[in-house]
Order: structure tokens, then C-alpha cells, then sequence
């Protein structure tokens, strides 16, 4: 038997976008539109027809997944990510080419997808369970671990129409994850449950995993997929551009659609922030004050930020997130962050404010500034979720165990101590 799972082969799907959209035609209708196109051609020569333009969500992707093979596929909104997922799942058909799959495959694409509005909980589930191919046994096996995993047991014998959005997909992922599918195909749903739920949902899908069965993965969770895949391919504009291993897959698309500054610096090509506040730039600078966007750990690393301010309110908080090429924040700073007192003072015009990393804090890895300006507890004046990337090389280790990156954000040196607990002759401790 093969151990591939899933494979494509020249898989290409095409929607027609724009135009008129077409009439339902008789059979009558049809034949004499056939009949009067030669006509229509003689008559008018030049006459402009409505055409529709072609997009091509998938072209050309040829792709391999092994039996209990985990694999990510990432890439920007409208890469073709959920189209190569639904046809897999044959809710839709390719244009082109040709798509395999290889044992029961269960799918969660969408919020309830495949749930009847009407049906209960406990009646989606059984239906559900008949779909993938289940007997009335298994399904009876595996109930009360659906229904404790999906937390919805008060509300089981209720219309699945009223339950909430995140009681839908804590339902439809647990039928889809406890029902044995030989393939779990899953589509980045998980963002509509609380942080709970979605830390029990990467939990189960790793519990899949363990078990040798064969999961595609569709996440903007980095995280997410670095954790759980051991494979991770990248599509564009409906192509696959990248394929590989997870770290270097993932790293590559963070680095690419990730705007940055050059060199070290960044100078908004268009106005950021309002009439009270406007960022004029965001730079880096490294222990000697050259403007650069490397450093080592073992140096500091400096962010300042030029603002211009027509006012100058108590209120206004100057700051920015620190976040990982993940997207993990952390840390958050302004310059209110320690007593009034200790504020720099603000004035009309231009200002340049300026803060300090210390040496050995991060660990080795990719960072990124965020610019944060508010009127605290009022509005947000500048949000940026792009920003301004670094990197920092690790070097500020000084244990002969310590050269390699460890896991981690962040890698300072925290001093340790010992206490001797021997007991003392009087039967104490030292």
C-alpha cells in the first residue's frame, strides 16, 4: 500500500469573476441562442459582448502528503488556500488536473459547516458521524467525548440555528476531531474561540498527529504551525512558491510580507497619525549610535521615535510593541510607563523620544517595533501592526552550555543561588 495520503497533480480550479451573470436557460432557449450567435457575429461585426474575466484560484500545484504527515500550508489572504482545501474535501470540483485522497477524510472549513440549522446538537452529531462514514456504534463510542470536549452539553438537545458562533465551531471541531478521521483537514476557523479553547483544539490536533494520521493545517497562527507541523508549504496567487521544512518555510513568508523599514529605519511615505499627532519615523540604533537594523544580544538596543505635536495633552502615551516575526508581543512601552515625574518632557513641534533595550535581554531571532500612540483610555492615534524588523544574533552567553539559542523570547542572564538544607548535628539545617 502507498503511504501517500494525499496527492495533486497539475490541480487547477478557475472562477469566472465579473460579466453578466448568466440566465437559467430552457433547453429551447439554449438551442436557439446556438442557432443565432452565426447570425448575431454577421449583423454586428464589432459589437462588444459582456465577458466575464477568469481567475485562477489554483494552477499547476503538484503536491504530496505522506499518511501521518502534518502539514501547514500558509500564505496571504486569496493565495488559494481554502479553495485547495475544498477540494479535497470534494466540496468542490478542479478544473484541472487531478486531486487523491487516500482514507475518511473530515473537514472543518468553515463555522458549522456541514451542521443543519435545524437539527439539534445531539442530531448533528450522529448525522455528522454518518457522513464520515461512521457506524451507529462508534458513534455511540465517542459521544460523551465530543460533547465534554465541545462544552456544549446544556445545550445538546437545542437548534444548532441558536447556538453562538464560538459553540458552533467548539462542536463542529470536536465531531470533526473525536469521529477517526484518517485525514483532518482544517481551515483557520479556530480564530473565532476564546484563547482556551483554541490551546484545547492545538492540543487535540497534536493528540491526531501522535496517532499517525494525516492533518492539513490552513493558519495565520506562525505558532500554530511551527508547533504542530513538521512540513509547511506556501502558495501564491495560487501556485506553491515554497515547500519545506516548517522553520525555514515560515521564517521565509514572515520576512517577505512583513513591511520593514530599510536598514534600520523607517519614514512613513504617507502621513501616520491625525491633527494632534504625526509620526515622522521610527529608527534603530546599536551601541556605537550607528543606524542599523543587526545587533547581538550583548549590546542594547536603541528605538527612537520623532513625533510632531500640535498639542501636548497629559494624556497622550508615545510608545510601541516589541513583537517576535510571530507576531508575539513582547512587550508593550510607552513613555508614561514609569512615575510622572520621570516623563520626558513633551513640546510643540518636533520631538525625539527615545528608549533603550538593555544588553542581554532577547534571545537570538527576529523582532519587529510597532508604534503605539493613544490618548490613553480614549482612542488610538497610531496602531501599527507593521513595523520596523531587526535581528539579534545571540553572543552574550557565558556558560559552555550556552552558545546555542535557547527556547525562548527573551534570554537573560538570571543569577542563581544555593542554600546547603544538610541537617546540623542538633538536628537543624545549616
Amino acid at each position: 500500500m502507498s503511504d501517500i495520503a494525499i496527492r495533486t497533480v497539475g490541480l487547477g480550479k478557475m472562477y469566472h469573476i465579473g460579466g453578466e451573470r448568466e440566465k437559467y436557460l430552457t433547453l429551447r432557449d439554449t438551442l436557439a441562442n446556438v442557432a443565432k450567435r452565426p447570425l448575431e457575429r454577421i449583423r454586428h461585426p464589432g459589437a462588444v459582448t459582456h465577458t466575464s474575466e477568469v481567475l485562477w484560484a489554483l494552477r499547476g500545484l503538484d503536491l504530496e502528503v505522506k499518511h501521518g504527515e502534518v502539514l501547514g500550508v500558509i500564505g496571504r489572504n486569496g493565495s488559494g488556500k481554502s479553495t485547495l482545501l475544498k477540494v479535497l474535501s470534494h466540496i468542490t470540483e478542479p478544473t484541472e488536473g487531478r486531486a487523491e485522497t487516500r482514507g475518511r477524510v473530515a473537514s472543518l472549513l468553515d463555522v458549522g459547516a456541514g451542521f443543519h440549522a435545524e437539527l439539534t446538537g445531539r442530531e448533528n452529531i450522529k448525522m455528522n458521524g454518518a457522513i464520515l462514514g461512521m457506524t451507529r456504534a462508534e458513534i455511540k463510542a465517542r459521544f460523551d467525548d465530543i460533547v465534554e470536549f465541545a462544552e456544549t452539553g446544556r445545550f445538546l438537545d437545542t437548534p444548532v440555528k441558536r447556538y453562538s458562533s464560538g459553540m458552533y465551531v467548539r462542536l463542529a471541531f470536536a465531531v470533526a476531531a473525536h469521529l477517526d478521521p484518517e485525514i483532518l483537514i482544517v481551515d483557520e476557523v479556530l480564530a473565532v474561540g476564546d484563547v482556551g479553547f483554541q490551546k484545547k483544539c492545538l492540543g487535540k490536533m497534536r493528540d491526531v498527529a501522535d496517532t499517525g494520521r494525516t492533518v492539513l493545517l490552513v493558519s495565520h497562527n506562525m505558532q500554530a504551525v511551527r508547533t504542530l507541523c513538521s512540513r509547511a508549504v506556501e502558495l501564491a496567487d495560487g501556485r506553491m512558491v515554497k515547500e519545506g521544512d516548517t522553520d525555514s518555510v515560515v521564517d521565509a513568508y514572515l520576512h517577505e510580507s512583513m513591511p520593514v523599514g530599510s536598514g534600520g529605519e523607517w519614514v512613513p511615505a504617507e502621513r501616520v497619525g491625525d491633527e494632534l499627532v504625526r509620526l515622522l519615523a521610527v529608527r534603530l540604533r546599536n551601541a556605537s549610535g550607528e543606524i542599523t537594523d543587526q545587533f547581538l544580544s550583548s549590546e542594547p538596543v536603541t528605538v527612537e521615535m520623532d513625533v510632531d505635536l500640535a498639542e501636548t495633552p497629559e494624556t497622550l502615551c508615545i510608545g510601541f510593541d516589541l513583537a517576535t516575526s510571530d507576531a508575539v508581543v513582547v512587550l508593550r512601552t510607552y513613555q508614561t510607563d514609569a512615575a510622572v515625574e520621570q516623563w520626558p518632557r513633551l513640546a510643540l513641534g518636533r520631538n525625539r523620544l527615545a528608549c533603550e533595550i538593555p544588553p542581554g535581554t532577547l534571545n537570538g531571532g527576529r523582532y519587529a517595533v510597532q508604534p503605539r500612540i493613544s490618548l490613553h483610555c480614549v482612542r488610538w492615534i497610531v496602531n501599527e501592526e507593521s513595523g520596523l524588523e531587526f535581528d539579534v544574533q545571540s553572543d552574550h552567553a557565558v556558560s559552555p552550555y550556552g552558545w546555542t539559542t535557547r527556547p525562548g523570547v527573551v534570554a537573560p542572564l538570571i543569577a542563581w543561588r544555593s542554600s546547603d538544607l544538610t541537617p546540623s548535628l542538633d538536628g537543624g539545617e545549616h
